[in-house]
């Protein structure tokens, strides 16, 4: 949450959990994943484990390497250009073709292999303003003007340096194994996924039609509240829509102690944030989830001025189209009526369809393949699946097409402060989007590579 100089203020979140839906990023929402439903892994699996091992027993010291240097040098939305060149070299390294500037900052790196189906396995590239306080010798300390000018600290905070490893790493071990699968696999490094961007802007640049058409689409997550060496996932529904909407509140400007030749756009946009609740709790059905959010608020610049207008940022979750359109109707409706019975000026009220994503749902049949392999890899034990969350991911625009899709969440966090936390007075693990998350580097990258290489290979058999 930003305030500035506000001569008043409220910021309210209200946060509608539902039975089956968990409104946070926590191992609490996992249960045994089922084995009646999910196939036995693959014959094949421990063999070709054997070699995925052994190939990343040469290498893990480089990729260790490569994640320090993406961690300390980060970069935000719409800005990685170092990123994006740097993963475009260690892909050519191993023998792909690979193509910049898609989408902006994108990469797409391509490796034929025979026929077969088409595999693509996405990574993100990009980082959030946050000024990193995890004392690591390789933290970030890169500071940078945003889009608006502002100084802030750049930190790898929700586990896109991770990501981008475990992507160099299986296309390193996909490379080297090719007479274990047949096809095609096409890796992608997305920019500005933390602005919800980045997908549409690879796929309007043609992304499904220079290159090719995937039958299957792969990713992975970071978890920060979930030891290293168990993964996650859901099937259908794993996450929600997001829509960004900025709410102009408008008044007329005065001296601070004469309120009543004023209108007051500070008291309004605070009634407007808490009238917005009532669309979550009196608007919307209590089995449908919903998140209104504002998380930012601006306005005024002294003790004793009214400014002429405060500027609202407001983040949506939903679930279902018709709950979304119904929503976005109601905070329209209400703040126009709000700014009515002040005597206000009408505000402005403008959703940002360029940071808008679907709900991501993942592919159930994929999900349960690839859960077959992972159970192979990892012990049933540390295959678990999810409820899905509020959180939002335009990971789902690639499933334009009717392409299966399918994210997973990686464990990233040893299973000493694992425990430690799950025990009465224990500390809580930080979340994603915090300054103290530190994922534990060599064996996350083990487990990411592990599990996604295999998978892909899953997809891509080699006919006998």
């Amino acid at each position: 949450m930003i305030v500035r100089n506000l001569s008043a203020a409220v910021v309210f979140t209200c946060l509608l959990a539902t039975s089956g839906v968990e409104t946070r990023f926590s191992h609490s929402a996992e249960v045994p994943a089922p084995q009646k439903e999910t196939p036995p892994p693959p014959e094949w699996v421990k063999e070709r484990l054997a070699s995925v091992d052994k190939k990343l027993d040469g290498n893990i010291k480089d990729l260790v390497a490569l994640y320090q240097h993406l961690h300390a040098n980060p970069e935000l939305s719409l800005m990685e250009m170092k990123t994006a060149s740097h993963l475009a070299e260690e892909m050519r390294k191993l023998g792909y073709t690979v193509a910049e500037k898609v989408g902006g900052n994108g990469i797409v790196a391509v490796l034929k292999n025979g026929p077969g189906p088409v595999v693509l396995i996405r990574t993100d590239l990009d980082a959030l303003p946050i000024v990193e306080q995890t004392g690591l010798p390789y933290a970030s300390k890169v500071k940078v003007k945003d889009k608006a000018g502002v100084e802030v600290g750049v930190m790898h905070a929700c586990g896109h340096d991770l990501h981008m490893t475990s992507w160099v790493g299986t296309a390193g071990v996909l490379a080297s194994m090719k007479d274990k699968w047949s096809g095609t696999v096409v890796f992608i490094g997305q920019p500005a996924e933390e602005v919800i961007a980045g997908a549409r802007m690879m796929l309007d640049d043609g992304l499904y039609k220079r290159f090719p058409k995937p039958d299957y689409a792969l990713a992975l997550h970071s978890d920060p509240q979930a030891p290293v060496g168990t993964v996650s996932f859901s099937e259908g529904l794993s996450l929600a829509a997001s829509d960004t909407i900025d709410i102009v509140v408008k008044g007329k400007g005065g001296h601070g102690a004469a309120p009543h030749v004023s209108v007051d756009p500070i008291v309004l946009a605070a009634r407007i944030i808490l009238d917005l609740q009532t669309i979550v709790s009196r608007e919307v059905n209590p089995q449908d989830p919903c998140v209104i959010t504002v998380g930012s608020i601006h306005g005024g610049t002294k003790h004793n001025i009214i400014p002429n207008e405060v500027l609202l940022q407001l983040t949506v979750r939903t679930t279902k189209n018709e709950v979304r359109d119904h929503v976005l109707k109601a905070i329209e409706r209400m703040v126009k009526a709000a700014a009515v019975s002040a005597r206000a000026p009408e505000p402005d009220i403008r959703v940002n369809l360029d940071h808008y994503t679907p709900a991501t749902f993942n592919d159930v049949a994929l999900a349960r393949k690839c859960a077959a392999v992972f159970r192979g890899v990892l012990g049933d034990e540390n295959v678990r699946t999810r409820r899905p969350v509020m959180g939002a991911e335009d990971f789902g625009r690639f499933s334009e097409g009717k392409t299966p899709i399918f994210m997973y969440f990686l464990g990233t966090i040893s299973k000493e402060k694992f425990d430690a936390s799950e025990k009465p007075g224990g500390l809580p693990l930080p979340g994603m989007h915090t300054d103290a998350y530190a994922p534990l580097p060599e064996p996350s990258i083990r487990a990411g590579v592990r599990t996604m290489s295999l998978a892909a290979m899953n997809l891509m058999p080699k006919e006998k």
